[in-house]
């Protein structure tokens, strides 16, 4: 998700282990891809030079699918060989399965098998909800979310024979760890992608506006964020704005007023992941929604390595080959 933020932000241009001006003395991580600091990287030089596109028109060789998720059905894509390794990449409120449309081929060409859905509620899974369940209930919850990504992955176990690397962004990195708490053996990796790095009111800490986010309650904070990316505050080029504003049209404002909701009453995962016995990376861009410096002690905490990149809160969307290339080194320690 974006808070105020269209999915993006900051430069396209991305850097393991840079400083950001809000790092509050994190430590850089070592690249392995660049030989001279200072130097870019081949990784770095193609991001460098994305253009704009078409968000809402997929490249050639997508498959799409519908999944039955408990809360209803999910609109996925995937793209790569179903018999490579498995990398389930899951967006985040106010976004969608395209997020990663440039993150996907370069997966794909590793050998990977790149699945991605969307959300209960968001874009094209709007008709999955709390209704839905069994009991129906009426709110999105943290229960429901996992609940359907544990669904998706044990298709996705089931269907490869492996375990899945798992890609949760923003607040999908959160319902990817409860994820993990509930079926580890689905796991071969963890990355949490700009996930909100505070337990409790996790908004409290974001950059500037941070102290005045507990004065807004679900449906204001729902309206902010809508408005704050309709409005482009945070800019990004035509063909991606166009795209965000126009799945609006789809996407349930009840499911981005609940998931707010649930943001302000964020679980521990570090108490839920510190003792997780997997390779997990923690990547941010240094212009991220929360400081650097508070997304270094997120990583400390719970035993992961640290990835910063020249971006803001979107570096799927602005640094994927370097986010991508970081990915394929953490699935090979996993191997």
């Amino acid at each position: 998700m974006g808070f105020l933020a269209a999915g993006s932000g900051g430069a396209a241009v991305g850097q393991q282990g840079g400083r950001g001006p809000d790092d509050g003395g994190a430590q850089p991580v070592p690249d392995p891809g660049r030989a001279f600091p200072g130097v870019p990287d081949s990784a770095e030089q193609l991001d460098a030079a994305l253009p704009d596109l078409d968000w809402s028109q997929l490249p050639p060789g997508f498959t799409r699918s519908l999944f039955a998720a408990p809360s209803g059905p999910l609109a996925v894509v995937s793209l790569g060989d179903p018999g490579g390794p498995p990398v389930v990449l899951v967006p985040g409120a106010t976004g969608s399965k395209e997020d990663f449309v440039l993150m996907m081929p370069i997966l794909a060409a590793a050998g990977c098998f790149a699945l991605s859905f969307d959300l209960a509620g968001q874009y094209e899974s709007a008709g999955a909800g709390p209704e839905n369940l069994a009991p129906p209930q009426r709110h999105y919850s943290y229960g429901l979310f996992t609940d359907d990504l544990v669904a998706v992955l044990r298709d996705v176990v089931a269907r490869s024979g492996r375990p899945a690397h798992v890609v949760g962004y923003s607040f999908a990195g959160t319902v990817a760890g409860l994820a993990h708490a509930t079926d580890p053996g689905l796991f071969a990796s963890l990355t949490l992608l700009g996930c909100p790095p505070l337990a409790g009111q996790s908004f409290r800490g974001i950059s500037r506006i941070g102290p005045l986010t507990g004065l807004a309650g679900g449906r204001t904070g729902a309206a902010l964020m809508i408005w704050g990316i309709k409005a482009n505050v945070v800019p990004v080029l035509p063909g991606r704005l166009r795209f965000v504003r126009d799945r609006f049209r789809l996407t349930r404002r009840q499911s981005v007023r609940d998931i707010v909701e649930l943001m302000q009453r964020s679980p521990d995962l570090a108490a839920v992941l510190a003792g997780a016995a997997l390779p997990k990376l923690v990547a941010v861009g240094e212009h991220d929604l929360w400081p650097t410096r508070l997304h270094a002690a997120f990583a400390a905490s719970i035993g992961a390595s640290l990835s910063v990149y020249r971006s803001g809160h979107s570096p799927g969307e602005t640094s994927p080959n370097q986010l991508c290339r970081d990915l394929l080194a953490l699935f090979a320690r996993a191997a």
